[in-house]
């Protein structure tokens, strides 16, 4: 695929994720061409401008000669990669490179062809370096996850190519940094921007999969598709909410289910795990979307500093490396995992309970003799918890750097990187779901679901049979969580 700087879609990025190549649209070339040539003509003016012939940060008022402008830009990389903790998942540290590639293109960094050219060199021969998780605040950018990527680059510490570890300097011919040059790779977003994008499309994907387990434990339920009415939402207004409540009715059309209890059931209101779901769900889907749109222009912009203008030949310091767009979205994106894994949960404890749900106790034929679904909700109950725990928003959390220089900061950094964990946790509490929502509709037997429900109830048998007994639970579990990535169900009026 191409890249386009400025133009990269959320379905683009997906697919950098997810192993797709890229490569850089060539129009870029005359523009990047430009921007280095401004930096030059900058240093001939000898005028001392930020983070090209000066120190950094608290230091920005050191003076550097041009002798040393070279070790200037290599300092600057080594004494910033200073991170510490586990490696970054090899699919984020792709989608990093491409997202500082994507941002250096556009010609305001001042950055040259040839710092360019290893990036696409990198990407195009997959070879990934080794970034720690943490040390970044989320501004100045995050420096040293970025640092460490920077440092790849000019020989130092590791990369995993071909699935082993090797030295960078054997693997890369080392890069000898330009003006700016060090600045412009280690200073920007890209680091927060790549783990907030991997945990919105988890995010988005275990939303759909709950809306299939959702409708499926309504009909393990005997749960009426009433408050899915059409009417009922559009008069409350919310897109995301009228959208949810069209693919849950859609879902449960033609249910012998269902049909067998529309008349003369006893029951006048379902408990709001089912009754609710169009407006949790629907919020859910409103916030991730909202999330979306700010991560989508922040993929697309330049966020380093200072910025180049070549058609003026000036050098503007400003604050594009401020994360805080970055911050709010992945509370966003952190706030709906949570409350769709919530939701979740007291289905699984609604169904598990003979009282609400009129199945046998913890979804087993005997219990007592078989404590059944007993512990999965357990589990499903601490990993929810876990998730609460984790989604106290961080961008309401700051605190100074570099000597009261940087005394504002966004925390985008560890709100982006808790996203994927929690993402694993919901998929854990939905997978319980899944298994306890199959195992109710197996007691409505022979009536059927509709056709599509059916189909996500097969795909689990053929996997998993019914729970007629006590067995060692944690492989079913396992194996329904993962089958949750086969869904590819059409959810009628959800948008993809």
């Amino acid at each position: 695929m191409i890249i386009r700087p400025g133009h990269v879609s959320l379905s683009e990025w997906r697919a950098i994720y997810e192993g797709a190549r890229a490569e850089l649209d060539p129009s870029c070339h005359a523009g990047i061409t430009a921007s280095a040539a401004a930096v030059e003509a900058i240093l001939a003016r000898h005028e001392p401008v930020y983070g090209i012939n000066t120190g950094f940060g608290k230091l920005a008022s050191v003076k550097i000669g041009d002798a040393d402008l070279e070790t200037l830009q290599r300092n600057i990389v080594l004494s910033h990669a200073a991170g510490v903790g586990d490696p970054v998942p090899l699919p984020i540290v792709r989608l990093m490179l491409a997202l500082k590639l994507a941002s250096l293109a556009q010609g305001a960094s001042g950055v040259r062809p040839a710092t360019i050219a290893m990036l696409q060199d990198m990407l195009a021969r997959d070879v990934m370096p080794v970034i720690p998780g943490q040390g970044s605040v989320g501004a100045s950018g995050d420096l040293a996850p970025l640092s460490h990527m920077a440092a790849a680059m000019i020989g130092v510490g590791d990369v995993i190519v071909d699935g082993a570890r090797r030295a960078a300097k054997d693997v890369l011919t080392p890069l000898v940094l330009g003006p700016k040059e060090g600045l412009a790779l280690l200073n920007g977003t890209q680091f927060s921007c790549a783990h907030a994008l991997a945990g919105l499309f988890e995010a988005e994907r275990l939303f759909r999969a709950a809306l299939v387990t959702g409708a499926l434990s309504t009909e393990a339920a005997k749960g009426s598709d009433t408050p899915f009415d059409h009417r009922i939402h559009i008069l409350r207004g919310h897109k995301g909410q009228i959208e949810v409540a069209d693919a849950l009715r859609g879902l449960m059309a033609g249910s012998a289910i269902r049909a067998s209890h529309a008349v003369d059931d006893e029951r006048v209101q379902d408990p709001y795990c089912l009754r609710c779901q169009p407006q949790v769900m629907g919020a859910c889907l409103d916030l991730l979307r909202q999330a979306a749109a700010t991560l989508e222009v922040e993929a697309n912009g330049v966020t380093d500093n200072p910025l180049i203008f070549a058609e003026t030949g000036e050098a503007l310091s400003g604050g594009n490396f401020h994360a805080e767009p970055v911050a709010f979205a992945a509370d966003m994106i952190a706030l709906a995992i949570c409350e769709i894994g919530s939701l979740s949960e007291r289905r699984v404890a609604m169904l598990v309970d003979p009282a609400l749900s009129g199945l046998p106790a913890f979804l087993t034929p005997r219990p007592g003799l078989n404590s059944g679904f007993m512990i999965p909700q357990v589990t499903a109950a601490a990993l929810v918890s876990e998730n609460k725990q984790r989604a106290y928003p961080a961008s309401v959390d700051s605190i100074p750097t570099s000597a009261n220089q940087e005394d504002h900061v966004s925390m985008a950094a560890h709100g982006a990187r808790r996203l994927l964990d929690m993402a694993a946790n919901l998929g854990h509490v939905i997978g319980i779901e899944y298994l306890a929502a199959a195992q109710g509709c197996d007691f409505h037997a022979p009536l059927m679901s509709s056709e599509t429900l059916e189909g996500a109830r097969a795909l689990l048998r053929s996997k998993v049979p019914t729970l007629d007994e006590d067995r060692h639970f944690a492989p079913d579990m396992a194996l329904a969580t993962g089958l949750l990535r086969e869904f590819d169900i059409d959810l009628p009026g959800v948008s993809r």
